[in-house]
């Protein structure tokens, strides 16, 4: 047991700092303190000594300043049970001190509201970092309170103890207290990674804050947990059971098939993070029917993600059917009501999530692959025509649109569209005629064709031999769309001369595994 006779308070954050200083006053413990800190603690009404005059230096350099001084950090840093330190302290007559409170200036909260890089930079709190380092080294002797919430903790155990920290709390609270210095430091490093112009750096700092832990990982004998570079995700769960590892699995590959649609447009069914079905058709019942239709059993038990508000007709339509989520950019209130009659539907409302272009991070082994993310805005300038029959403009515009769905469907991967919906989707296939076949299985078995449509297909990648390109054919498609690269690209645009169909060439490839 270590009786906290002198403690230093530091804090970004002042909230519940007045139950904390009632216990420390019950215990009669000196408290130091600075700036803003000091002035709320006299506004309290508690006993307090300034550090300025406690070091007998003043604030310098407009406060950067403050807490960098033998004094604080030898009465820190030293050992009870050493001779020469408590020799040392007396001959430079330096006070241990035995509790440190500090939390950091806000930095995360500063990047995320101002695009001001010397505002963020003032932002890097120095003096807090090094005194809880300093303190969680010292955990022999001294205790180290980094958040608001630990104030509790803290005052049960002086309770419990008459004024005195155990020995395993000051342990605890000193590896929470390196966590949370790692953390800071881990989110200055990717603040200034991202404006780098060099990417990929010789070390690498990754950084997430506990969101939940689940109920269990893909499989029940796994366990698993939720972490985030934000403390709110900007899901909003609204109704139903509480989301598992796969359930986010599919939401976020959901989403991120949504977010490339155009705005306030479109409806995207995923299971087991495979599209099933996306419509882009603009009236929004249509989308979800046309979503569905696409592959009607394969959409039973997946996720729905709606590009848009529901309203109460979608949600009649939904509640015929069983999913496991349900997404919308916001919730009608009598839609929500008929949704919620399922009562293990979870539903969720995603019009806060934040839109950013994070990197793609894959773990194996102890190693990670890191990528930016496939998020290429497509236009016509990304397309060459390579046949000789051409498309409309509205054709070329499908095309582009079926193209882009392709890029979510996991490799190798084939769909089929009418244009503004997929009819037949080939996934995960280590063949592309595979995929090809499962693709034109889908429609054959869910679509009934309309004489005006034109069926249109899409690829993730080149075509190797002709065999793809002429199953699509036999079955009835009029365009393809797909990358170059193929030793046998001109075998492939012949073939397509040969059997007077549209061939478009994508400068970019899109794998997905």
């Amino acid at each position: 047991m270590k009786k906290i006779k002198k403690a230093l308070i530091s804090v970004s954050d002042k909230k519940d700092l007045g139950l904390l200083l009632k216990k420390l006053t019950k215990f009669k413990v000196d408290i130091i303190s600075s700036g803003g800190t000091y002035k709320e603690i006299k506004k309290l009404g508690y006993k307090c000594t300034e550090i300025s005059k406690y070091t007998g230096s003043p604030e310098i350099l407009n406060g950067r300043v403050k807490t960098l001084h033998p004094k604080i950090h030898a009465g820190i840093l030293s050992k009870r049970n050493n001779k020469k330190h408590i020799k040392e302290l007396k001959n430079n007559n330096f006070s241990e001190i035995d509790l440190v409170i500090v939390n950091f200036y806000p930095f995360e909260n500063i990047v995320d509201k101002s695009s001001n890089h010397k505002k963020i930079i003032e932002n890097i709190d120095i003096g807090g970092p090094t005194m809880v380092r300093a303190a969680a080294k010292n955990y022999n002797d001294v205790t180290v309170i980094t958040s608001v919430k630990f104030y509790s903790n803290l005052i049960d155990e002086l309770e419990i103890n008459n004024g005195c920290t155990s020995l395993d709390f000051r342990q605890e609270m000193s590896e929470i207290a390196f966590t949370e210095t790692a953390f800071y430091d881990s989110v200055i490093s990717s603040y200034f990674n991202f404006n780098s112009k060099k990417k990929f750096k010789e070390k690498r700092v990754l950084h997430g804050k506990l969101i939940k832990e689940l109920r269990y990982g893909e499989n029940p004998h796994q366990k698993a947990s939720l972490y985030s570079k934000y403390s709110d995700i900007g899901l909003d769960q609204l109704n139903g059971k509480e989301l598992s590892f796969n359930n986010y699995g599919d939401i976020f590959a959901s989403l991120s098939i949504s977010r490339s649609l155009p705005k306030n447009i479109g409806t995207v069914i995923v299971k087991h993070s495979n599209p099933c079905g996306v419509s882009t058709n603009n009236n929004h019942k249509n989308s979800y029917l046309s979503a569905l239709a696409s592959d009607p059993i394969s959409a039973f038990g997946g996720v729905v993600s709606c590009n848009f508000k529901i309203n109460t007709s979608i949600a009649k339509e939904m509640s015929k059917n069983f999913y496991e989520v349900i997404i919308g950019i916001g919730i009608e209130k009598n839609a929500l009501k008929i949704l919620k009659n399922k009562k293990n539907l979870r539903i969720i409302d995603c019009s806060r999530m934040k839109e950013n272009n994070f990197e793609n991070i894959i773990f194996n082994f102890g190693n990670f692959l890191v990528q930016n993310n496939d998020n290429i805005k497509f236009t016509s300038k990304n397309f060459k025509v390579v046949s000789k029959k051409k498309p409309s403009s509205k054709m070329m515009k499908n095309l582009i649109s079926t193209f882009n769905i392709c890029r979510f469907v996991k490799s190798n991967g084939i769909v089929i569209s009418n244009g503004d919906s997929t009819i037949g989707i080939g996934s995960g296939q280590p063949s592309r005629l595979d995929s090809c076949n499962i693709a034109i299985s889908k429609m054959q078995k869910f679509y009934k064709k309309n004489n005006n449509e034109d069926i249109i297909a899409a690829s993730d990648a080149f075509f190797p031999f002709v065999d793809g390109i002429e199953t699509l054919v036999q079955a009835g498609v009029k365009a393809i769309v797909q990358p170059f690269g193929s030793i046998r690209d001109k075998e492939i645009i012949k073939f397509a001369n040969q059997m007077d169909i549209i061939l478009v060439f994508s400068k970019t490839r899109h794998f997905r595994h």
